[in-house]
């Protein structure tokens, strides 16, 4: 099993920027507890804070992967090219927030590539990258 994990823009900055909403711990310290859960799951990871990295490594592993794990960040709200690529690629891909989308300011609210993605996780903290490993199992 091949589960490629793609986050956006200023999640590179996870257990630094606003430890209240997003937590205290960094993504390449929750990856490597996600691996020593799931040893039979190949993780790639990807992190950008470009939308066109994020359609590039789309592009990259859309044919391959058996899942995407996929936290667009800000680019949810508002990129539709995003979204195209999502329709464009053969994998699966799951929506995941570590924050309640629904519950902050009304322009987080509506999510452009909801409707191309398998589904949404949000509001779950950083498991909700766990529990999106468990769908894909």
């Amino acid at each position: 099993m091949q589960i490629a994990i793609i986050n956006g823009p200023n999640l590179n900055l996870l257990g630094k920027r606003e430890p209240d909403i997003y937590g205290s711990e960094s993504f390449e310290d929750y990856l490597e507890k996600l691996k020593k859960l799931y040893p039979q799951v190949a993780f790639s990871y990807w992190q950008t804070n470009a939308e066109g990295g994020i359609i590039d490594q789309l592009h990259a592993v859309g044919f391959s992967a058996d899942g995407i794990l996929l936290n667009a960040g800000g680019y949810t709200h508002t990129s539709v090219a995003i979204r195209d690529a999502i329709a464009a690629i053969k994998t699966p891909v799951l929506e995941i927030h570590i924050s309640n989308i629904h519950a902050r300011e009304e322009f987080r609210h509506k999510s452009m590539i909801a409707p191309k993605c398998v589904g949404s996780i949000c509001g779950l903290g950083m498991k909700g990258y766990q529990l999106g490993v468990e769908y894909f199992l």
